[in-house]
């Protein structure tokens, strides 16, 4: 099925990434596959280059390897199975170049629910999707669902139904 699994990693974005990262190795387990770890450092907009050093990409790059590397400890699939990779460029086109050099047949990315901000701006996730030239599957963060119980509706009202009513009504819930 699959040989070779990528994984991007956010690194400042552990929760997510662990999602996809467990999705990856139930997948990886099931088929004997590799799977890559991979982290992308981004590019220094232009005109902060004033304000840093010039050694700060690689200072960040170097942190980030010893970060990922322990991640890649923690995952549960023999040692030879794993591995991870930082890179310093555009993360989307870092992801695909990694996945075109392992030889990927599937790419694991995590993705936010989408916002206003990700149909406008776009993100890296949907460019993964939109230019990878293998199969890419996108696990998402659960969403937070309101539980309906009658234990929250105060005595005073007949259900759930109208109690939401009365809070929609009171400008408690918009």
């Amino acid at each position: 099925m699959f040989k070779s699994i990528v994984v991007p990693v956010d690194i400042a974005d552990l929760k997510l990434a662990r999602l996809a990262i467990d999705s990856a190795v139930k997948l990886a387990d099931t088929a004997g596959a590799t799977l890559t770890l991979v982290h992308v450092v981004p590019i220094m907009p232009l005109m902060m280059l004033d304000t840093v050093p010039v050694s700060f990409e690689g200072e960040v790059a170097e942190k980030a390897k010893g970060s990922l590397a322990d991640l890649a400890r923690s995952v549960l699939l023999p040692g030879g199975q794993v591995q991870s990779v930082v890179r310093i460029g555009g993360i989307y086109h870092e992801v695909l170049a990694i996945a075109e050099e392992q030889r990927a047949d599937l790419v694991v990315v995590g993705s936010h629910q989408p916002s206003v901000a990700t149909y406008l701006l776009g993100c890296n996730a949907s460019a993964i999707v939109r230019h990878s030239g293998c199969s890419v599957l996108v696990i998402r963060e659960e969403k937070p669902h309101a539980e309906e119980t009658t234990d929250d509706v105060p005595s005073h009202f007949a259900s759930v139904d109208d109690a939401m009513r009365a809070a929609w009504e009171a400008d408690k819930l918009h």
